[in-house]
């Protein structure tokens, strides 16, 4: 074995043994297990759907309107006589792949302009953060109110307007952690041995500074659900008959009192989903803690 093979068999063998260190460190976590649990359930109902939904989320039976929860309707049906826990798995596939795909457009726009930011310092640093600093000046949710108002209604729209909203975060934590690592003496080495300054972001720094980011981006997940939610009860996001939790709210609301099942089964899937979530990056932040590496 050359001695360059020998080295990235260490390198990998290395990789796996922290893999492993921190799953054995998350296991230990029960609320974290928990709630990653209930998180690939629902995953699993969602892209299931249309082999676990009783009915079709479009179908109507006016003989049974506003009906509460029973065997025939685990959750009632809505005032059309749609079943609301098919729209319930059907509506799971917007709220939450709009929360996956936004937080994943914006932490890989967040860490392209993080880098950027964070190795080269300077000139290019001061007039990022200037754009970022006003990027952030607004609220965020009347900022993806405002780009989903220009862009429109609909899922990649609402989808676009949320990713625009957490770049700023996402681009932020880089740079801050790339600043702590980037003079360490194992980036000295690299620029030594005529590293490109590509290689030196992707292969060492990008690496090195990344668990910071995974917590923020699985927690940023849950804020984007929240705010997805929040559009489409405005009606700015997902229009009907598309069953997505945040419009089903809007469309519910006004038969809070006549009938509030129709309210609460939406309200407990979103509420479910976020708490699992937030646990999720609990635990990650507590696994992913040097000081716990001991």
């Amino acid at each position: 074995m050359t001695e360059a093979a020998a080295v990235q068999t260490k390198v990998r063998v290395r990789k796996n043994s922290e893999f492993m260190r921190i799953l054995k460190q998350l296991s230990y976590n029960k609320l974290a297990m928990f709630g990653a649990i209930v998180f690939v359930a629902e995953l699993v109902l969602v892209l299931f759907a249309p082999l676990i939904a009783p009915y079709g989320y479009a179908d109507m039976d006016m003989t049974v309107v506003s009906q509460g929860p029973s065997l025939a309707h685990l959750c009632g049906t809505d005032d059309l006589g749609r079943d609301i826990f098919s729209r319930l798995l059907y509506g799971g596939r917007y709220s939450i792949t709009m929360g996956i795909f936004s937080i994943g457009i914006s932490a890989t726009l967040g860490v392209i302009i993080g880098s950027i930011a964070g190795y080269f310092g300077g000139q290019a640093d001061n007039i990022i953060m200037r754009v970022l600093d006003v990027i952030q000046s607004l609220p965020g949710m009347l900022l993806t109110i405002v780009i989903s108002a220009v862009l429109g209604s609909g899922y990649l729209n609402t989808i676009l307007a949320l990713s625009v909203n957490g770049i700023p975060g996402q681009a932020r934590m880089l740079r801050a952690q790339m600043l702590r690592v980037r003079d360490s003496e194992y980036i000295e080495a690299a620029r030594s041995i005529n590293c490109s300054r590509f290689r030196i972001i992707v292969k060492h720094l990008i690496p090195n500074s990344f668990s910071p980011l995974i917590v923020q981006a699985t927690m940023g997940v849950a804020n984007m659900i929240i705010m997805a939610a929040g559009l489409s009860f405005i009606g700015l996001g997902v229009q009907p008959p598309a069953p997505e939790w945040g419009a089903m709210l809007s469309s519910s609301r006004q038969f809070i009192r006549s009938s509030p099942h129709m309210v609460i089964f939406p309200g407990l899937a979103i509420a479910i989903t976020i708490l699992s979530l937030n646990l999720m990056g609990d635990g990650l932040r507590d696994a992913l803690d040097p000081k716990l590496k001991r």
